[in-house]
């Protein structure tokens, strides 16, 4: 229902709550997320994620907005575009903000041919949501953030998965708890680096496989290599030493996707 009057004033009580849930902490006390963009809303709601309130903008509705917003759940708020501008998150916002529970996100009993991927230490939302993106791209059974990484629910990881992590079990996990899962269900640990000495298209990617990777310039710690390390070629005579954390996961991602179908057909990974 469409509260019957717009809220215009930018020191509205919860024009204010919007603004400060903007920080992770004001977040987790409250127990919710913020979900910015209607596409992003959708999925959500598709999801069947607990949204409980949404804040709409007909004037800055893009198309895909004004479809969604006859039939959004929860209770509605109308704002006026300058209070909705302050609240957002974007440079040029579509209307349509929701706050919703934190979703109850749990990694199913993998498949035999199950691969997740593993995030150690990325800060960066937009890095985190690009993979979770790939992820879902690809069907992978689930991305691991690993200690106090990037929010896995953060506006911005939200926004750069386009929605995906709500399609893809993603979760944040302590190491020691993710490392007994995954070694509880015979994964094997394929970690991706710069000073491996194999290229990642000639190590088997079948089977339950965790692909890990770390940050750019940290890489990842030599207890999570245990099972092995791959890297990605570079040129060596170009002056790139390294891939984004994103595009080096995609490839890992698609090199194992190649690989399974290859194996479902009854060949042998080249």
């Amino acid at each position: 229902m469409v509260l019957p009057d717009v809220i215009t004033s930018l020191h509205n009580p919860q024009v204010k709550r919007l603004v400060r849930l903007r920080a992770r902490r004001d977040r987790e006390h409250d127990h919710v997320i913020v979900i910015e963009g209607a596409r992003e809303l959708s999925r959500a709601v598709q999801a069947g994620v607990d949204v409980h309130e949404v804040y709409v903008c007909p004037a800055l509705y893009s198309p895909e907005a004004a479809q969604l917003a006859p039939g959004l759940p929860g209770r509605v708020a109308e704002l006026s575009r300058p209070a909705f501008e302050k609240v957002s998150m974007r440079d040029h916002p579509d209307g349509v903000i929701g706050v919703a529970a934190v979703p109850d996100m749990t990694l199913l009993e993998p498949p035999g041919d199950a691969v997740v991927v593993v995030l150690h230490g990325l800060e960066k939302p937009g890095n985190v949501g690009a993979i979770v993106r790939t992820a879902d791209a690809v069907a992978a059974a689930g991305v691991i953030v690993l200690g106090r990484g990037a929010d896995p629910f953060g506006p911005n990881v939200i926004r750069a998965s386009q929605g995906s992590v709500f399609t893809v079990p993603v979760v944040a996990w302590p190491e020691a708890a993710a490392l007994a899962w995954l070694r509880g269900r015979d994964f094997r640990l394929v970690a991706c680096t710069p000073d491996a000495s194999r290229p990642y298209w000639d190590v088997p990617l079948t089977g339950r496989v965790a692909l890990l990777l770390g940050t750019e310039h940290q890489g990842l710690p030599a207890g999570w290599r245990t099972d092995g390390a791959v890297r990605i070629p570079m040129n060596p005579a170009g002056g790139a030493d390294s891939l984004n954390v994103a595009t080096a996961a995609a490839l890992m991602l698609y090199e194992s996707a190649r690989q399974r179908h290859v194996h479902a057909a009854g060949g042998t990974p080249a």
